[in-house]
């Protein structure tokens, strides 16, 4: 994101490269830095005739170089963005030549997503030389509660902890999707209203009571009636609440835990767990009444449960009773 960040403000005080190189397993930040380049760069009354985008499965090298080196029509320069130019994946290695030497009047944007061009090739080392690489890797869930609070800060927006948890855990690490749904918060609430649990539940229909985080705070808690309604919720709703998923999200808490419990000094806990420090009053709570051997047993348990959720072992046995026999062993 900071890498984003500086490429705009690049942009935006005019030091223009003539070659810009979007790649990496993140398709989010490719296509926010093309769009931004594509409605940015030039003036509108410009784009007609100096503006160009292609897709990578309906052109070849030659008819990109084609394009690249041809001059802007009344204008400082052109600009061509190639989508998805991973479907060039065989080819590509040929556009090394006009890299070398490319047109000072155009900037070529290549949109390489899900792959990256190897850093050893000779055209990685040309396009670094002479133009601009942007190579962005998926954030780790861990990261991107704080990646929305911040996107939302940007249009003056805040949002609860638990609320930004709640989407990540709906919604992945797929910033394109988690995007989307904050840009619906963003068009139907005020700037001065902190996006809640509560708005998320009415405006994007993740509920509130009944989640994986929810779950995991009645573990941490001990609340055992809170527990059992949830993964009945969870049988009654499978589709929206795969076990595959709650079983992966409680691995993580209690790892985390049990990594809480090893820390010489806990007052830098929620920096070395790699937690917002809201959440550590969880950990606190559930350090009490999980002791170590115990957790080492939990996580023992949930890497038995998914062993089943995938077929072995438990043939036949559905995913709500899996979940109650992991709460049983849970709670004794």
């Amino acid at each position: 994101m900071e890498e984003v960040k500086r490429i705009v403000n690049e942009l935006k005080s005019g030091k223009v490269k003539p070659i810009y190189l979007l790649t990496g397993e993140e398709p989010y930040f490719i296509d926010f830095l093309s769009d931004y380049i594509e409605k940015n760069l030039l003036p509108e009354e410009e784009k007609a005739f100096n503006q160009m985008v292609l897709y990578g499965r309906d052109v070849t090298i030659d008819d990109i170089v084609s394009h690249a080196k041809r001059y802007p029509m009344m204008a400082e320069r052109q600009v061509i963005i190639i989508k998805e130019a991973q479907e060039l994946a065989r080819t590509i290695d040929n556009l090394e030549a006009y890299c070398k030497n490319p047109q000072p009047t155009t900037v070529l944007v290549i949109c390489y997503k899900y792959k990256k061009i190897d850093k050893r090739k000779s055209l990685y080392k040309t396009i670094k030389a002479n133009g601009v690489i942007l190579d962005e890797k998926k954030l780790y869930e861990n990261k991107v509660a704080p990646w929305i609070s911040k996107v939302l800060a940007s249009k003056g927006y805040q949002i609860s902890p638990k609320a930004a948890i709640m989407l990540v855990e709906f919604l992945g690490n797929d910033l394109s999707k988690i995007s989307n749904e904050l840009d619906k918060l963003t068009q139907i609430l005020k700037p001065e209203q902190q996006i809640t649990p509560e708005l998320i539940e009415q405006n994007i229909g993740i509920s509130k009571d009944y989640n994986n985080f929810e779950l995991q705070n009645a573990l941490g808690s001990k609340d055992i009636n809170k527990a059992f309604r949830i993964i009945n919720y969870f049988s009654q709703n499978p589709k929206d609440n795969p076990l595959v998923m709650t079983v992966a999200l409680l691995f993580s808490f209690f790892s985390k835990l049990m990594m809480y419990h090893s820390l010489p000094n806990k007052n830098n806990a929620a920096k070395e767990l790699g937690i917002n420090p809201y959440f550590i009053k969880d950990y606190q709570l559930a350090a009490k009444n999980y002791p170590m051997k115990k957790v080492s047993g939990i996580l023992s348990k949930l890497r038995d449960t998914d062993m089943k959720s995938k077929g072995v072992g438990a043939a036949g046995v559905n995913d709500g009773d899996l979940l109650k026999e992991l709460l049983v062993e849970i709670f004794n």
